[in-house]
């Protein structure tokens, strides 16, 4: 059977970081657990609950923004030491609040992520990645690209030390000592780890990984390779995955699997026959969920999946029932119980609106007094701009600790904005002056109360780059807003990837002169994205990327004095020639460049625009038949008359307007594709060729694959 989970609200604190909050071991089966929490103003706070109350065993001071938040311990011995990662330095206390450990890492970024094993403790801040045992350094290693989480195999029971890194460039690195033992490529950017079970499986070697982009995977890390288990891909397009935990919520002696996601979405998967994850139960939060544990917290005996959101909610959701069969008295009882709740809530609010008529009123006097400082209040954003694969798309997600009230979006340079199914604000667009100001966009996104998650979806066109900005106003007095800038880079459908078909027809363009390795690579970040802003080690750097909308591939070498990509698409190689040799002129710098075009590409590059070309033309002739078939219909008062073809159109009616509407200008962007890749084949022989654009349109406007590739070689 499903679990029936009913949802609890336990307290707020502030706003949460991913993996901030853990339940204390309980003092025996299925009694009621502590929960400990660490926040943003730094504060570490633990309660639990009592008749139906939060009560506070220990509540730290404030402090700087806590990033982390681990139970530790003497190995096989109830992990009930609390540990917290601040800035740059550990601190550690009992579970009555007594501080016992303050350790200064000396680290130049702050920590990002911990892990704790014993006398083990693990470390990594933005790049870098430390092992300390009894607070003194074992080892470092230096990693390519960021670092999100960092977990170790369990020593005890596999007698060897074996930390693994989740970086952001969909790689996990299995480290021995200070040395990368063996790389593993996950299907996307891995934002959380965790030991599968809670102690590493059957072998002790399981670790589960969940991905940005909302994937899940389970790898087996034995000394030699990775044996990879299972893999869920996000079917539903669910949210990224930010915390993960194993805990037999639904009661038949195996644990399941808990994931909790940057959309709101808490899962649980259990284990069929065959050991492959099956989803049992989900429900939707309003934010984002940052922590997730499995326990029992609102009374003994009942199970309990317990969470913390983004702005500091720790909520249950419970397998106590909200309506209980009793007898009279039971039910006498009761209702003495909710009557003497209602009245305890009833005083608190009187309380609480008390405390803000205070509070207005020692705003008013500070704001108006001549020594009064800046009073404008301040908010935390938590933001997310990612390119999704699936659709060639930029999501933009922003979350705010308090209610919003509208979004404006800026650009200057031309994007589309799509429709994002979980998105209830309305939206409105204002004209533009492109000309002038180079303003192409202008939309107000007008939030419904009590919404403080807003996802939206933007597509960008290759070539074409600048800054998106988001003006956030949140509802809170006085008004105040804040503004955040994303880049639109000139690559920005391009991903990184592993691998490529080294066997494409390439073009390459290659660069040289007096530039050294660091400019070359911020030249690199500034065209593509998902690059590690730090160069990375070494004297030469190669990278894979690939189109999300064509499949193109890009491969790019360089070091100091010279720059080589390779590209299966003329227009990409142009796009990188126009803007590398801007940026250098930008820096007074002499490039030497020079190029070789295969002209197979250019037929290879239609035959991949060909089946999403064919696609969006016959979806948009189905599209302009439906009024016309529908009309026929009602006149004729049914379908039987109409070929098969055109019965089809009228039962898909409502999915053909809906996906046709879910993807405007798609045609006119394959169109624009097809003419930049024309021009620019011309442009690197030195022949103009705009003239002979009205012609091309005409071709692809009775479109015909031969016909097309025909143009391109008589041109």
């Amino acid at each position: 059977m499903d679990p029936i989970l009913n949802r609890m609200d336990y307290l707020q604190v502030g706003v949460t970081s991913q993996k901030t909050m853990k339940l204390l071991p309980a003092s025996r089966h299925r009694a009621t657990q502590k929960v400990v929490i660490g926040d943003h103003d730094g504060v570490v706070m633990c309660f639990g609950m009592k008749k139906g109350e939060a009560g506070a065993v220990f509540k730290t001071l404030p402090g700087p923004k806590i990033a982390r938040l681990e139970l530790g311990g003497v190995l096989n011995t109830p992990q009930e030491k609390i540990f917290i990662a601040a800035a740059s330095e550990i601190r550690a206390f009992t579970k009555r609040g007594k501080q016992f450990l303050s350790f200064e890492t000396n680290l130049t970024e702050s920590i990002k992520a911990m892990h704790i094993s014993g006398s083990d403790l693990f470390l990594s801040a933005s790049y870098i990645y430390n092992h300390y045992c009894d607070c003194k350094d074992q080892h470092y290693y230096l990693s390519g690209d960021k670092i999100n989480d960092v977990i170790c195999l369990p020593v005890e029971r596999l007698s060897r030390i074996t930390p693994v890194l989740a970086c952001q460039d969909r790689v996990l690195r299995v480290l021995q000592g200070s040395d990368v033992m063996y790389e593993i490529e996950v299907p996307g950017p891995p934002t959380v780890l965790a030991l599968h079970n809670g102690n590493g499986g059957d072998s002790g070697e399981d670790l589960l990984f969940g991905t940005s982009d909302g994937k899940l995977g389970l790898i087996q890390i034995t000394t030699s390779k990775p044996i990879h288990k299972w893999e869920i891909r996000n079917e539903k397009k669910r949210g990224g995955i930010l915390c993960i935990d194993s805990f037999d919520i639904v009661g038949d002696g195996v644990k399941d699997l808990l994931v909790g996601r940057d959309d709101g979405m808490v899962e649980v998967y259990s284990f069929d026959n065959t050991n492959e994850p099956v989803l049992r139960f989900d429900q939707i939060l309003s934010e984002s969920v940052t922590s997730i544990q499995g326990g029992c917290v609102g009374k003994d005996s009942y199970d309990e999946i317990v969470v913390s959101t983004y702005s500091g909610w720790v909520t249950g959701l419970t397998t106590e029932p909200i309506h209980k069969e009793s007898g009279p008295g039971e039910e006498l009882k009761f209702n003495q119980e909710m009557q003497n709740k209602i009245s305890s809530l009833r005083n608190e609010l009187e309380h609480l609106q008390y405390k803000v008529l205070q509070e207005r009123e020692n705003y008013q006097q500070s704001s108006q007094s001549s020594k009064a400082k800046s009073a404008v209040p301040s908010f935390g954003i938590n933001d997310k701009f990612t390119l999704n694969k699936d659709d060639a798309s930029y999501s933009l997600i922003l979350e705010v600790q308090t209610a919003i009230d509208n979004v404006l979006i800026q650009s200057d340079v031309p994007i589309d904005l799509l429709d994002v199914d979980k998105n209830s604000a309305v939206v409105s667009f204002s004209s533009c002056d492109s000309e002038s100001n180079d303003n192409f966009l202008l939309a107000t996104y007008r939030c419904q109360a009590n919404t403080t998650r807003l996802e939206l979806k933007i597509r960008s066109i290759e070539g074409q780059y600048g800054t998106l900005q988001a003006y956030v106003t949140p509802r809170i007095q006085p008004k105040t807003c804040q503004v955040r800038q994303y880049h639109i880079k000139p690559l920005s459908l391009h991903q990184r990837t592993h691998f490529i078909d080294h066997d494409r027809p390439m073009n390459t363009l290659t660069l040289t002169g007096q530039f050294s390795f660091a400019e070359v690579h911020s030249w690199v970040v500034f065209c593509l994205p998902e690059v590690p802003e730090k160069p990375p080690a070494g004297e030469c750097v190669t990278f894979y990327f690939q189109n999300t909308f064509l499949d193109t591939q890009l491969e790019s070498i360089y070091r100091k004095g010279e720059g080589v990509f390779k590209s299966d698409n003329i227009s990409t190689i142009s796009i990188l020639k126009d803007v590398l040799s801007k940026e250098a002129t930008k820096r007074k710098i002499n490039l030497n460049i020079s190029y070789e075009i295969n002209e197979v590409s250019v037929q290879h590059t239609l035959k991949l625009i060909h089946p999403k070309l064919e696609y969006q033309l016959l979806l948009a002739k189905k599209v302009q038949l439906i009024d016309a078939l529908k009309e026929l219909q009602i006149h004729e008062g049914n379908m039987n008359f109409l070929i098969p073809e055109y019965r089809c159109i009228l039962e898909e009616a409502d999915h053909l307007q809906e996906e046709y509407k879910k993807q405007p200008a798609h045609l006119e962007r394959l169109y624009g594709m097809i003419t930049d890749l024309f021009i620019d084949k011309f442009k690197f022989k030195g022949t103009n060729v705009k003239t002979k654009v009205p012609l091309l349109l005409e071709i692809l406007d009775s479109y015909d694959q031969n016909a097309l590739i025909s143009f391109f070689d008589a041109a």
